[in-house]
């Protein structure tokens, strides 16, 4: 199966990192996210489906609200998440770049005595450019200008969702498991991991150098 995936590109200040990508990453997760499911008797072949509770999240560096689930645990999961990529942003001097992605499987159980396989359906990828404003002119107008950016990621992101892509789906009750994280107390989301990497621009210009003197090696 070979999983879709989504690139959004921005531009943005140190401490914008941590409100863009929660804004961007709770708005998939409101897609991703069901209530939680209970069967309702002992042979599992009834059962009903939890309500999720939805919170408004006004950001204080950029002029945006966005919404997120109500769930303490996924709201904490994704602040914790989001958190490490700043900091791993902020190691290097000098401008930096980095991407972190959300990314949904589903558990593929294989005959004994392989082990379980995790087979991703969904990528979504925020790349970012991390970058230090001089004045507060510069930073009124970056602010507005990422407002601009969250408003059209957040409509092509429901634009996306609206095309009923594939999402896998639950055909018995043991693989309840396989498809949904089922340990948060309140939701149900798509099993799903975060990841990210960055690089700073000495290393792209060091990277760079290296290049050109293998080059100039070969050709003499």
């Amino acid at each position: 199966m070979n999983a879709r995936s989504h690139t959004f590109e921005l531009t943005v200040e140190g401490q914008q990192v941590q409100e863009v990508v929660s804004s961007l990453f709770h708005t998939v997760l409101l897609y991703r996210t069901f209530g939680k499911l209970h069967f309702n008797n002992a042979d599992e072949t009834s059962y009903s489906v939890g309500t999720v509770g939805y919170n408004d999240v006004d950001c204080d560096f950029v002029n945006f609200t966005y919404v997120s689930c109500s769930s303490e645990k996924l709201f904490r999961v994704i602040k914790n998440e989001v958190s490490a990529f700043l900091i791993a942003l902020r190691e290097n001097d000098g401008e930096e770049t980095g991407q972190i992605s959300l990314e949904f499987f589903q558990k593929k159980r294989n005959r004994w005595p392989f082990n379980t396989e995790n087979i991703p359906w969904e990528v979504w990828t925020i790349r970012l450019h991390l970058i230090t404003v001089n004045n507060e002119d510069q930073r009124r107008k970056l602010r507005q200008e990422t407002e601009k950016m969250l408003k059209e990621k957040v409509f092509d992101i429901a634009e996306i969702m609206n095309r009923h892509d594939f999402v896998p789906e639950i055909s018995n009750p043991s693989e309840l498991g396989a498809i949904f994280d089922t340990t948060y107390p309140d939701v149900q989301p798509y099993l799903f991991k975060i990841y990210f990497s960055t690089i700073s621009t000495s290393q792209i210009s060091l990277g760079k150098t290296v290049k050109k003197f293998i080059k100039d090696s070969l050709l003499l």
